[in-house]
């Protein structure tokens, strides 16, 4: 699937009609670059799960908790780029349990990341238009 995207509030409408496909246990990958859209897009995702709360960019907290229609795990990568490190904090647990994992900057972390996940891709063309591709 893939959506055009022309301003901040399209990438978080787009984030909740994808939150209808979401299943418990899924993990999801978000990639872009810095100013993409991605957090845009996961405050959408989380209002579709049913939560009001205030979502940010786990940056420098690397992980942040939601609790919604499921547990929903973001976790940001571009801070902390050391494999072992995250295996230190339990990131496996997160991975293989029952929750709902977001992850930006995966990349860094593709060595023990499963198999089947979902991708998305958030390319920005302009100022304000993105193209949201959902792999």
């Amino acid at each position: 699937m893939e959506k055009i995207s022309n301003s901040p509030e399209d990438t978080e409408n787009i984030g909740y009609l994808f939150s209808e496909k979401i299943n418990q246990g899924d993990i999801i990958l978000i990639n872009g670059d810095l100013g993409a859209g991605k957090t845009t897009f996961i405050k959408g995702v989380l209002r579709g799960l049913e939560y009001t709360g205030n979502v940010n960019s786990p940056t420098y907290t690397l992980v942040n908790e939601y609790y919604s229609k499921y547990r929903v795990i973001h976790i940001d990568c571009y801070r902390e780029q050391n494999v072992n490190r995250w295996l230190d904090i339990g990131i496996m647990d997160y991975l293989f349990g029952d929750n709902v994992v977001i992850i930006e900057w995966s990349e860094y972390i593709s060595s023990i990341i499963p198999k089947d996940v979902i991708a998305i891709n958030i390319d920005s063309i302009s100022e304000f238009e993105r193209k949201i591709k959902i792999l």
